[in-house]
């Protein structure tokens, strides 16, 4: 398990686990010649994408975001990418039970962001995996997942957030809210027209020194500011190998959209020094994303 301090609050990483993605899937244009220098591909050009879900303690709430793949996927689905479903034994194996959930937050309402959101009980009825906490998600994601395109409708499973809509458990958001002091949302559209980010900036937070270069075998020393940040970027940048800005998925809905919020991203987070929080990278859930002297796009770890 990763785990790090940001000011006042703790940052853990808890997985889903792993599954087989197609690699042409991942990648979209770019050719299998360049991707596959970074992430290896099996025999039927599948590679592995992990499940990275972010628990934030705030010293008042416990926040999960994101809450991965689930284990309601179809028999036709898991012949696709299996049934993973670790997060609950993972955030037991670290201490954390669903009833000390406060707050779950969705970035968008894709199968494998929001599976466990919802579980079936003994008598098959959907009932809240967490039954304590306050759930949001993207207003325009929910309308757009009730009336989904031929493309894309595999990706919604509406057990995983109507009912909880239904209930009123779940909050949808416009974009740009602050769920709780130091945690907003804000909407990076690309991936889907209303995907958003989570941003966290605690206050008297103390930036890391000295991370180290993925990929090469010296440290680049890294400016002292305060305070910083960390975002949970979602799929805008599912990967480390996806950090340049031309580098999107099939998937992505918008793919120019996604090159105008990556630009928009690293603006503010180069600068800054943002912590970025990767989805789907099953070896590296955050690094930080620079340029290096050559502006080439580089993930330097923690």
């Amino acid at each position: 398990m990763h785990r790090l301090t940001l000011g006042d609050f703790e940052l853990s990483i808890f997985s889903d686990g792993i599954y087989p993605l197609d690699g042409g899937a991942f990648f979209g244009v770019v050719p299998k010649i360049m991707w596959s220098k970074k992430v290896a591909a099996d025999e039927r050009n599948y590679v592995t994408a992990g499940l990275n879900s972010l628990l934030i303690r705030t010293g008042k709430e416990t926040v999960l975001v994101e809450t991965g793949m689930g284990n309601k996927l179809s028999e036709r689905m898991v012949k696709f990418y299996g049934q993973p479903a670790k997060l609950l034994e993972n955030l037991a194996a670290g201490g954390v039970a669903p009833d000390e959930i406060d707050i779950v937050i969705n970035t968008h309402l894709h199968f494998d962001h929001c599976g466990w959101n919802t579980v079936r009980d003994k008598t098959g009825k959907i009932v809240p995996t967490f039954p304590r906490a306050k759930y949001y998600a993207p207003e325009g994601e929910w309308q757009y997942a009730r009336r989904p395109s031929e493309r894309d409708q595999i990706s919604y499973i509406s057990d995983n957030y109507d009912p909880l809509v239904a209930s009123g458990q779940m909050t949808l958001l416009k974009g740009g809210e602050e769920i709780v002091p130091g945690i907003s949302v804000k909407t990076f559209p690309g991936h889907t027209a209303h995907m958003q980010a989570v941003i966290v900036r605690p206050s008297g937070a103390k930036a890391p020194s000295s991370p180290r270069a993925i990929g090469t075998a010296e440290a680049v020393p890294f400016p002292t500011h305060t305070p910083t940040t960390a975002c949970y970027i979602s799929d805008l940048i599912p990967t480390t190998a996806h950090i340049d800005l031309t580098w999107g998925m099939s998937f992505d809905l918008y793919p120019l959209g996604t090159i105008e919020s990556k630009k928009q991203y690293y603006a503010q987070s180069i600068p800054e020094k943002w912590l970025t929080v990767f989805t789907h990278d099953p070896k590296m859930p955050w690094a930080y994303v620079e340029k290096d002297e050559t502006g080439k796009m580089v993930a330097r770890g923690v």
